[in-house]
């Protein structure tokens, strides 16, 4: 953007490739909420999808979007990693790395994963005027002030590049080899309760789950949701499933709209997400 912001989400082969059951993928998914959500349209101009294995690069190109190649020699991240697995976690990790290096090149972005569907333009509900260095989604939102008690979600974030998010970033990324067992998510929450936002002098902006959704507190106002995420659970097919059910709850207050704009606030009142059953199942 004329700013230097992009909008960066990192894909692997199991986001790209089609199952014998299903019909679309998650990438699929992704782009259909920007198709469908309100004023976004434009913003997949400058979406960079970040490939870490060939096929998923090669899927990208195909569906002529803007893509990058992030190489790690000896380190094959195409398959599923599943939630907490020691894949999982180095590939968390090589994100956080290679997001670093953006910052340091002096761009700002928006960091979403691909289970992130954009309902409407989330610019809109961040902080004018560069008033935060980064505003970050939580998994359950909550009024107390103090940074230590909020529960960070790393899925979602608008962060600004300058010397103090780079050095957060920095802090952050070498803690790596003193985290044994934990994700890159939960370090930098450690790192928060330990004072450091306040010793880098970081304004922080914890989002609100009525704009900045999710399956662990899902918005109960679809007149004002942004985003849905797909945390709080295990694996990508019950996601994926999930997923299509709230996108399909989207269209349909969508189409309720259209058809009777003149009580768009009876049917926000009306309106419930679909149960999240098959990722309330993936815990079993």
């Amino acid at each position: 953007m004329p700013n230097r912001t992009v909008i960066i989400a990192v894909i692997n082969k199991a986001y790209v490739e089609r199952s014998v059951n299903e019909e679309a993928t998650m990438l699929d998914l992704f782009l259909e909420s920007f198709w469908v959500g309100e004023n976004t349209r434009s913003l997949l101009e400058h979406l960079l999808l970040v490939a870490v294995d060939q096929t998923a690069y090669e899927r990208c190109q195909f569906q002529r979007l803007h893509c990058y190649r992030l190489v790690t020699e000896g380190v094959d991240f195409a398959g599923e990693k599943v939630y907490m697995s020691q894949d999982f976690i180095n590939m968390m990790w090589r994100r956080t790395l290679f997001l670093l290096e953006i910052l340091k090149r002096g761009y700002n972005f928006i960091f979403t994963d691909i289970d992130v569907m954009w309902l409407r333009n989330p610019f809109l509900r961040l902080s004018p005027l560069k008033e935060a260095d980064l505003e970050i989604s939580v998994d359950t939102f909550n009024d107390d002030p103090r940074p230590e008690n909020k529960y960070i979600n790393t899925g979602f974030y608008y962060i600004r590049s300058n010397s103090k998010t780079i050095s957060l970033f920095h802090t952050w990324y070498s803690q790596k080899n003193n985290s044994t067992g934990k994700k890159e998510q939960d370090v930098l929450q450690d790192l928060i309760r330990g004072g450091l936002l306040q010793k880098l002098d970081l304004k922080v902006k914890f989002l609100e789950t009525r704009y900045f959704s999710g399956f662990c507190q899902d918005s109960k106002d679809i007149t004002a949701v942004t985003t849905m995420h797909a945390n709080c659970c295990r694996n990508s097919k019950a996601k994926f499933r999930d997923l299509t059910t709230a996108l399909r709850d989207w269209k349909q207050f969508k189409a309720a709209v259209f058809q009777h704009p003149e009580i768009i606030d009876r049917i926000g009142l009306d309106f419930k997400w679909t149960a999240h059953t098959e990722c309330l199942n993936s815990w079993q």
